[in-house]
This record gives C-alpha cells, structure tokens and sequence, in this order.
C-alpha cells in the first residue's frame, strides 16, 4: 500500500521535504511507519515519543493500523517563545 507523509518544521528540516509518499506493507502503523522514516533519517528517532500523529486530519496514536491512500501527518511539540513583559509596557488598564 502507499500513503501520504506530511512533515512539519523541524521534521520536515531533517527528512528534506513536507511531503513523502511511501510504500509499506499492509497492516503497517503509523508507528512502522515513523520507524521506517527514522531508520533513513536518523535524527528523527529522537522524536518518537514527543511526536504528534494525524490520520487523514484526525488525531491518531502511533498503533493505529494504516490504508492504502491515507495521508499520515507527524508533526513535532510545539514550544512558545519566551514571556517578556518589558513587551507589554505600552498596555495600561482602562
């Protein structure tokens, strides 16, 4: 079977591109799947644990078996900025 690989930020920075098509075997999961990925671009191995996986734009957990045609997306945690409050000097109560 084939499917869709989307990959985003920091992932897609370590494979080279957003979008991957691969071919697996059939009953893979997402989880063979990002193992399979991280076998050829060793750097994502790392990422295993903390990764987010959608299916087909739904939330899904790496045991999730996989289709033919489904577009799988992992994407990486998500970390916000630093908090500087000398940003929020202009801001007065009203």
């Amino acid at each position: 079977m084939r499917v869709t690989v989307r990959l985003f930020a920091r992932l897609r920075d370590i494979a080279g591109s957003s979008e991957l098509h691969i071919d697996l075997p059939e009953n893979a999961t997402a989880g063979s799947l990002w193992d399979s990925l991280a076998t050829e671009h060793s750097e994502l191995a790392k990422y295993r644990n903390v990764i987010s996986t959608a299916i087909n734009e739904d939330y899904a957990k790496l045991d999730c078996t996989l289709s033919d045609g489904d577009e799988v997306a992992f994407l990486p945690p998500v970390s916000g900025g630093q908090h500087n409050n000398s940003n929020l000097s202009h801001i007065t109560d009203v």
